[in-house]
């Protein structure tokens, strides 16, 4: 296995276009690599960030090649609490503000809901792709998610979460959404 450069002690030693085509490569063209079979070596934290907004920086620069942010937005896993870029033979740490994507658009088409990602990533939510409300204790303010994939959640847009809110229906004490036969719970009925 290649030995990696120590990305802790040495950001500039990580160069994104390298390591964006050694993820192009490792994707051979398809659009989600197989990250489950790729355990390769730690090499660090790097100063990488994803944004509330859904925006990506690299060393406090957001990146604005829209094509480098979707490549990386493929070799994205999580594993526990924390977010990495993976190859084949590097694995570099990341941080997250709140969720990788942003739901930006929603749609309702034989009765299911579909959502479209900040990245154009199309989410049908279903049982593998549920919808959850989580709470902020301090301000009591909702936080909505869909599972895009593989632990990666998309945070719904203000405008999103609004018509979304408006399809809520009251079932058992709880408000929430059907897609498909699945109901989803987004609240409390007060």
């Amino acid at each position: 296995m290649t030995k990696c450069t120590d990305h802790k002690t040495n950001n500039s030693g990580f160069r994104p276009e390298l390591f964006a085509l050694k993820a192009e490569k490792a994707t051979g063209g398809n659009q989600l690599p197989p990250m489950h079979l790729w355990n390769p070596d730690f090499c660090g934290d790097i100063d990488m960030r994803i944004r509330r907004d859904g925006s990506w920086d690299y060393m406090g620069t957001p990146i604005t090649r829209e094509r480098m942010v979707k490549l990386f937005s493929t070799i994205l896993r999580r594993d526990d609490d924390q977010y990495f870029l993976v190859t084949p033979v590097e694995k570099v740490g990341i941080k997250v503000d709140d969720a990788p994507f942003v739901a930006i658009e929603m749609v309702l088409e034989d009765d299911h809901i579909y959502f479209r990602t900040n990245l154009d990533d199309y989410v049908k939510v279903d049982e593998e792709h549920p919808i959850y409300v989580t709470v902020n204790e301090k301000t009591g303010e909702p936080s909505p998610y869909v599972r895009v994939r593989d632990r990666l959640d998309a945070l719904l847009s203000r405008s999103v979460y609004y018509q979304l809110a408006e399809k809520a229906i009251e079932r058992d004490g709880q408000y929430g959404i059907t897609s498909g036969n699945e109901f989803f719970p987004i609240g409390k009925v007060e």
